[in-house]
């Protein structure tokens, strides 16, 4: 049996119990550790758990999958994603193939950043596409998340990132001169380490959130874009995370259309 099982958001403590006994009759357990990490060191999960942790990066999983799956239909096999397992679907290769060696599937599902975002306070069911950023490096920079998320500013989406990425998008916008984010007017809400004992919610002006104004710490960081159709029971709760009251209320009044 190959079971896939998320770990949820944040340390050890937060997968299922039934994603924890999965665990318990496993020969190999890997941790895939490149689409999202654990605010937690791997040892702490084989104290937890009782086993052997095996670290899973992008080549492993895309390159050495028969090594994840080897006598996968005789023992179980534990594979691990922090989040819940199709938060995104870069995992479905694997059940794929699994199933084409006739290996047996079981998914167990747990909290993601997907649903958990709606802690900020906005209506998830009025949420646009996710648009994800991956991280850069010295020779990679892609830009191309910048049209999609100008097409869906109409309400809100999560952009996967470190808030470095804020004043990326500025640049980018401002060298295209399409004015999409209109930095200064436009709110945005920096999530961190979110559905851990340190996690932070600021509301501010994607300006101010680009700025060194603002630090919400370690990651991992959210970065909620606010459309301009905001219920008035929305802007009461982003109101708690203001990082400055005032500038919000001027905003959400010349803006957004709103009252206090």
């Amino acid at each position: 049996m190959l079971y896939i099982i998320g770990l949820g958001l944040s340390d050890e403590f937060d997968i299922t119990v039934k994603g924890l006994e999965a665990i318990k009759t496993c020969d190999r357990v890997y941790l895939e550790a490149y689409t999202s990490i654990l605010t937690v060191e791997t040892s702490r999960l084989e104290t937890f758990y009782g086993k052997k942790v095996i670290i899973a990066d992008r080549d492993k999983v895309e390159t050495e999958a028969d090594e994840i799956l080897k006598d996968a239909d005789k023992v179980n096999v534990a594979f691990l994603v922090v989040g819940d397992p199709y938060g995104a679907t870069t995992h479905t290769d694997l059940v794929v193939r699994a199933r084409e060696l006739s290996i047996p599937v079981t998914s167990i599902h747990n909290a993601s950043i997907m649903n958990a975002i709606g802690a900020c306070g906005l209506q998830l069911y009025n949420f646009g596409q996710t648009v994800s950023i991956v991280f850069f490096t010295e020779t990679w920079r892609p830009d191309s998340f910048t049209l999609a998320s100008t097409r869906i500013l109409a309400k809100g989406c999560i952009l996967y990132v470190s808030l470095q990425a804020a004043q990326q998008l500025i640049e980018i916008e401002e060298k295209r001169g399409e004015g999409a984010y209109h930095p200064s007017k436009t709110l945005a809400v920096g999530v961190a380490r979110l559905g851990s004992s340190t996690q932070k919610i600021v509301c501010a002006t994607l300006e101010q959130l680009a700025s060194e104004e603002i630090d919400l710490g370690a990651p991992l960081h959210s970065l909620v874009l606010v459309g301009r159709q905001l219920h008035f029971l929305e802007a009461e709760i982003l109101r708690g995370f203001a990082y400055d009251l005032e500038s919000l209320n001027s905003i959400l009044i010349d803006e957004y259309k709103l009252t206090e």
